[in-house]
């Protein structure tokens, strides 16, 4: 134990103070100069000769007898074994240990080789890519060995991938047997890539018959030049022999090729769903969901569209195909929440929120999210209507835009019976400068709520500043009973019949002065609109409630109360004072 642990402190060595981050004068300062200059002079590796494995005894024996001089030399020799192993985890870890020592190694192509090497190990593409495109190492035919095995890996650079074929072969051919089976590998996959089938059954050729990742490749390589039968039995030996992730690669394969026949069915459906099921990421769930999304568009499955296809939009990068897919699965989503459309409004309004990242942006997304909005409302759904334009306020609209939003968004909370919402709505968005008239809508929408939270006196409060809120307040004091607002309350003059938004106020402050016993001012209500109510249906209850105070009785109250119009002098809100507020009522 105390062996190992001193020959990991001569391997990190003094690492961890570069670490830190000592510079001078802004250039990184170098623990242990001097071996990047070495490395710089040596010849750059051209073929699997520069990673030779080394016993690990001798490697342990040179750290420790090298000494702080030979301490780097050391450590280039571990990496390189460890590359010759294909070990790219504790390659890297090396080589990183030796660049904090010396900064410089960043400037070396023989060192950059390596690292790149490690990276492409490690599946690690964007960073490899990075180390091996060094300008020193663009001829290089290790490099671009290691080129080709990440730009095929990619599953989208094929073309790059076959690039470098050329410049790799004289890598390629110094190596043998296992050494060059994931190079040959790369190459058939870049062809596959590329429609060149023949091509990669070729390359495919120098492996032996039973490899099964080479089989793999055979089934698809063979799918793609038409000879069905001997792909099958290629991918069914695959599904007997190989690994989870290779079984489930070559029945995705078979599926692919169908489908690019034009062969569907409802089984193939629900093999892509267990594909899927069983596995996640990278290049078999990709396929799977772009197969899964061709078969749904065949079937017309709306559903199966945009679950296949949201994915590939959100997590892949699918390059040139993301355009025109988003596009069609906007078209699908827009379909699903249309007023003819064959699904229900709440299954409708559920998958729109399960892909509402995929709404289109600006007014034509509005429209669609305004559109489903009225279909819940229409329906009775007015929280989950609520909710849908709380997302559209929220996440969509942009400061002054959010005013026309949220006076709908509290209307419909409070229709749903949930005016603490409502407010809630309204205060989250109080913070731009909504001009006069938008402001005094969120204002009588507020005033509202808090009516049906059983607040009437901050309602009127908040109304107070409002120009023409004279017919909400009028219904606040009706409900809360407030009598004395009421029989103050102004009244239009009588011309003619009047209309029963006129009779009913009218009749409210006949209720209102006979409660509080101002019979003088009832005689005078009787004399002013005796005349506008003549041959109307409310004409009997206005007659009871202006006869003389002493003459009135409950019985009488009540039966003029029912008979009392219905219409609201609340206009366009009068809906929401009929809602019951949840925690009014």
């Amino acid at each position: 134990m105390k062996r190992a642990l001193r020959f990991a402190a001569l391997l990190l060595g003094s690492a961890s103070a570069v670490a830190a981050g000592a510079v001078t004068a802004g250039v990184p300062v170098a623990r242990l100069p001097g071996f990047a200059a070495v490395l710089a002079n040596a010849a750059v590796p051209a073929g699997p000769g520069g990673w030779q494995v080394i016993d690990g005894e001798k490697l342990r024996s040179e750290l420790v007898r090298g000494g702080r001089a030979g301490r780097q030399a050391a450590r280039w020799d571990m990496a390189r074994s460890f590359l010759g192993r294909a070990r790219g985890a504790e390659a890297l870890g090396v080589l990183e240990v030796m660049q904090q020592d010396d900064p410089d190694l960043a400037l070396v192509p023989a060192f950059l080789l390596a690292k790149g090497a490690a990276l492409t190990l490690l599946d690690r593409p964007v960073e490899g890519l990075a180390a091996l495109n060094a300008p020193m190492l663009a001829d290089n035919a290790e490099a671009c060995a290691w080129r080709l095995r990440l730009f095929a890996a990619q599953n989208t650079m094929g073309d790059a991938a076959l690039a470098q074929v050329g410049c790799a072969l004289p890598a390629m051919q110094a190596r043998a047997g296992g050494a060059r089976r994931p190079f040959v590998l790369a190459v058939a996959s870049a062809a596959l890539q590329q429609n060149q089938p023949q091509r990669a059954l070729h390359w495919l050729g120098m492996l032996g018959d039973g490899d099964v990742q080479a089989n793999l490749l055979r089934g698809q390589a063979l799918y793609a030049s038409g000879d069905a039968q001997n792909a099958r039995l290629r991918l069914a030996r695959v599904e007997q022999a190989g690994t989870e992730e290779q079984r489930i690669d070559a029945k995705l394969s078979g599926i692919e090729a169908a489908v690019a026949h034009g062969q569907t069915s409802p089984a193939m459906v629900k093999q892509i769903d267990q594909i899927r099921f069983e596995w996640r990421g990278g290049d078999i769930e990709e396929r799977a969901l772009r197969v899964g999304y061709k078969l749904a568009g065949a079937s017309g499955d709306l559903r199966g569209e945009l679950s296949s296809g949201a994915p590939l939009i959100r997590y892949f990068a699918i390059g040139k195909d993301a355009g025109p897919m988003l596009a069609q699965l906007q078209a699908a989503l827009g379909t699903a929440i249309a007023p003819d459309s064959k699904l229900s409004t709440g299954d409708a309004a559920g998958l729109f929120w399960d892909y509402r990242d995929l709404a289109p942006g600006g007014a034509a997304g509005d429209a669609m999210l305004n559109q489903l909005a009225g279909r819940l409302q229409a329906a009775g759904l007015f929280e989950r209507a609520g909710d849908l334009l709380a997302y559209q306020m929220n996440s969509r609209a942009q400061d002054i835009e959010k005013g026309p939003v949220s006076v709908r968004v509290a209307s419909l909370y409070i229709l749903a019976g949930k005016p603490d919402r409502a407010l809630k709505a309204l205060r989250d968005t109080a913070a731009p400068p909504y001009p006069d008239d938008m402001r005094y809508a969120r204002q009588r929408v507020e005033a509202v709520a808090l009516f049906q939270l059983g607040h009437p006196d901050q309602a009127m409060a908040v109304l107070d500043t409002v120009p023409g809120s004279e017919g909400i307040k009028s219904e606040v004091a009706w409900q809360s009973r407030d009598w004395t607002t009421l029989a103050d309350a102004k009244v239009g003059a009588a011309r003619g019949t009047l209309a029963p938004v006129d009779q009913a106020l009218v009749l409210r402050r006949a209720v209102a002065l006979g409660m509080l016993g101002r019979e003088p001012d009832l005689a005078r209500l009787r004399a002013q609109y005796v005349g506008g109510f003549r041959g109307t249906a409310a004409a009997a209850s206005f007659d009871l409630l202006t006869q003389p105070v002493g003459k009135l009785t409950p019985n009488t109250i009540a039966k003029a109360m029912a008979a009392i119009p219905a219409a609201s002098p609340a206009g366009d809100l009068a809906d929401l004072f009929a809602a019951r507020g949840a925690l009014s009522s």
